[in-house]
């Protein structure tokens, strides 16, 4: 079999336990962010699957999008990633 070479990890174990790797990642050309996907996002990045700048770069995110949904996620938990709910989980100072 043949493994495309890769800058970084190809897999990580999250804290549950559980193996994470880059076949579980949104395409890169995606347009539609549900919460999964960004939620995907989040968790690769904050457990090394991914750096910032290649989340960024693979996906076309800005670094103020990104850091948003990272601080989202770290006050409120991926549920503050549904669209339906960005009003509750707004911060105050906005």
């Amino acid at each position: 079999m043949y493994l495309k070479k890769v800058d970084g990890p190809r897999a990580v174990t999250l804290p549950d336990g559980s193996i994470m790797t880059r076949a579980d990642l949104p395409p890169p050309e995606t347009r539609r962010w549900v919460a999964s996907r960004k939620a995907a996002v989040v968790r690769a990045v904050r457990y090394g699957l991914l750096s910032e700048v290649q989340a960024q770069d693979r996906y076309g995110l800005s670094e103020e999008e990104l850091q948003e949904w990272m601080r989202a996620v770290t006050a409120h938990g991926e549920e503050a990633l549904k669209a339906t709910l960005v009003q509750r989980f707004r911060s105050v100072s906005e």
